[in-house]
Parts: C-alpha cells; structure tokens; sequence
C-alpha cells in the first residue's frame, strides 16, 4: 500500500503527461514540477524520459540544487530513460556541457540501444514486479559502471536495465508507455528516510 501523497513530475520537457496519468492510475496525486518552489510539496519525484540535453537546460539551477538536497535527505526517485541519464554520476557520449544530477552512482551511455527507429518493446522480469512486464526502449540508456550498492532489478539480455540504490530507483526504459503500473507501484513503495 501506498504512503506517498504528492508526487512530483518534472515536466519541462518528455513524456510527464503520461507519469501523471500513471500516477492517477495508481490513485496518487502526481503534480507537474517546473520551478522550485513546485518541490516544496511533494512526497517523491520521477524525472521522465525526453531528451535529457534538454531537460538539464531548461532546469533553472535553484530547481537543480533543490532535487540534489531533497534526494540526500531521502526523498525518493525515479528516473526512466533521460530521467536515468540525468540522475547518473557520469554520463558517456553527452554533450561537454551537459551536467547530471549525480543522484544515484552510476555511469551511462546515451542513446546505446540506437536511434528511434530502433524502439522496441520487451517484457523484463523483476522482483519489483513480481513476474515479467512489458518495457518500452526508445534510444534507451546502457549502464556502463555502478557502485557496490547499486543493485540490478532487471535484465534485458546481458545488460542491467533497473537498477536500485536506496530510494532511487533508475529504469533504462519506459514503463509510464505501456498500461501496466507496476513499476509505478513499486517506487511507491519507496520510503522517503535517508540512506
């Protein structure tokens, strides 16, 4: 059973509006996060997939330092695919001036399942989700080096597609795409105490 209330989306930019009706789905108040002080409110944050560039340049930098402040002090997150690259530590294949979040201490490569017209849909399984469930890749992020306790959730063939450090939670796809909440559910879950 869910204890969060508010749930923040950023939503500068992405798919957001499809995280806000996941959220509805799961009968939790998602609110649209663009400023600052739209944090204030909120139990928890998903950053959603889109492009991640762009992401990180429409943040305005009080917006940025807030969600760095928020998640040491245990607020939960979810990145899903530009939303994993911008809580990564370092990013490969970025652009110079594109700075992450460093959120969660993991390494990316942007765009390593290829470009659009590569997006496919898979099923992963997880305990998350107890069983398999559908997963949508588009210009997917791959893991490319984690710390010790960043623990791996999910596989897709050889490669780490959900990854957990504390309450953070980094999916290399889009589940906010398909009808299932499951993913959504298990962040939920997530509680907001400092690790």
């Amino acid at each position: 059973m869910s204890t969060r209330r508010r749930v923040g989306v950023l939503a500068l930019q992405g798919d957001f509006r499809e995280h806000l009706a996941a959220l509805r789905a799961c009968e939790v108040e998602g609110v649209p996060v663009r400023l600052a002080d739209d944090l204030q409110g909120v139990d928890a944050l998903i950053l959603p997939g889109g492009e991640s560039t762009t992401m990180a340049h429409l943040m305005e930098p009080a917006l940025k330092q807030l969600i760095q402040q928020r998640t040491a002090a245990g607020m939960p997150v979810l990145g899903t695919c530009a939303g994993m690259i911008l809580m990564a530590r370092e990013i490969q294949d970025g652009r110079p001036d594109q700075e992450p979040l460093k959120l969660m201490d993991i390494g990316v490569r942007r765009n390593a399942y290829g470009r659009q017209i590569d997006s496919f849909e898979a099923e992963v399984d997880s305990p998350a989700t107890r069983g398999p469930a559908p997963a949508v890749f588009i210009r997917a992020p791959q893991l490319t080096e984690r710390a010790a306790d960043v623990e791996e959730l999910a596989r897709h063939g050889d490669q780490p597609v959900a990854l957990q450090q504390g309450n953070r939670l980094a999916l290399a796809f889009h589940p906010e795409l398909t009808p299932d909440r499951r993913w959504h559910q298990y962040f939920l879950t997530l509680d907001g105490k400092a690790r």
